[in-house]
C-alpha cells in the first residue's frame, strides 16, 4: 500500500519508519511465544512497549506533517493518507491488545493503553487503562488520539515553563548587572570620602602647628613687654643705678624737686 500513496519525502520517511516498527513489534511477538521464563516474557514485553511508544510518536508525526500539506494535495491524496493513518491507528492498538493478552496470561490484569509517560509499566490515569477486550477498534483509535492529545498539551506546558524559566533569568542576569555597577560606584565614592578625610587630616595637622607657632610668638611677645615694664618700673624707681642702661625714648626724672628742696633749707 504504501507504494500507491503519494508522498512527500519527509511523509514517506516517516511512514517508512513506522513500517519498520511495525515489523520488529510483529517479529517480537514471534520470539515471544518460543520464550517459556516469565521474566524473559517481561523483558521482552518492555521491549516491545518502547517500539510501541515509538510508533505512537512516529504515527503523530506523519498525522502533524499530512495535515501541514492537506492543502497542496488533491482530496483523493489527502483521503488515502488519512486512511493509512487510520490503519497505522489500528495496527498498533492490535499489538497493544495482544500485548495485553501476553500481560493476562502472567497473571496482570490490567494494561496501559498508551503510556508516553517516563517508561514505566504502572498506568498513568483511569482513561489510560483499560481492558482491550472491553474496547472495539474505533474506542482504541479515540482513546489513542486523546492520549497523543494529552501528550501534545503535557509538551506545550513544558515549553512554556522553559519560556518562563528563561524570562526569570534574563531579568535576573539584568539585576545583578546594575547591582554590580552600583557596587563600583559605591566603591569609587568610598575612595573619593577616604581621600577626603586624609587630606582634611593633613589641613587639620598644619593648622594645628600654625597655632602652636602663633602661641609661641604671642608668648615671647608677652615676655618682651613684660621685660620692658619691669625695666621702667626698676628705672623709676631707682633712677641712679647706672647698672641699668636709659631705655631709647623715656627721658630720665628731673631733679626740680630736689633743688626746691635744697633751697627750702637754705633760707631755713
Amino acid at each position: 500500500m504504501a507504494t500507491s500513496l503519494q508522498m512527500s519525502p519527509q511523509v514517506e520517511q516517516i511512514h517508512g519508519e513506522i513500517r519498520d516498527n511495525f515489523r520488529f513489534l510483529a517479529n517480537g511477538f514471534q520470539r515471544l511465544d518460543k520464550i517459556k521464563d516469565s521474566n524473559r516474557q517481561s523483558k521482552q514485553l518492555e521491549e516491545l512497549k518502547d517500539k510501541m511508544v515509538e510508533c505512537k510518536r512516529l504515527i503523530k508525526e506523519f498525522d502533524r506533517e499530512i495535515k501541514d500539506e492537506e492543502g497542496r494535495n488533491p482530496p483523493e491524496v489527502n483521503k488515502q493518507l488519512n486512511d493509512e493513518k487510520q490503519s497505522m491507528i489500528k495496527e498498533l492498538n492490535s499489538y497493544v491488545a495482544l500485548r495485553k493478552s501476553y500481560l493476562n496470561t502472567l497473571g496482570s490484569k490490567k494494561v496501559e493503553l498508551f503510556d508516553m509517560g517516563a517508561g514505566t509499566s504502572e498506568p498513568t490515569g483511569e482513561q489510560n487503562v483499560q481492558l482491550a477486550s472491553e474496547m472495539s477498534n474505533q474506542e482504541l483509535i479515540n482513546a489513542g488520539m486523546k492520549t497523543m492529545d494529552e501528550t501534545d498539551q503535557a509538551i506545550e506546558r513544558s515549553k512554556q515553563v522553559v519560556h518562563q524559566t528563561i524570562e526569570v533569568g534574563t531579568q535576573t542576569a539584568t539585576t545583578l548587572k546594575g547591582q554590580t555597577e552600583q557596587m563600583g560606584r559605591i566603591v569609587n565614592e568610598l575612595d573619593s570620602i577616604q581621600f577626603s578625610i586624609k587630606k582634611a587630616s593633613q589641613l587639620v595637622k598644619e593648622i594645628g602647628r600654625q597655632v602652636a607657632t602663633d602661641k609661641c610668638i604671642m608668648l615671647l611677645l608677652v615676655l618682651i613687654v613684660c621685660g620692658v615694664i619691669a625695666i621702667i618700673v626698676v628705672k623709676i624707681v631707682n633712677p641712679h643705678n647706672k647698672d641699668i642702661r636709659d631705655i631709647p625714648g623715656l627721658a630720665p626724672p628731673a631733679p626740680s624737686r630736689r633743688l626746691l628742696y635744697l633751697r627750702t633749707e637754705h633760707f631755713d
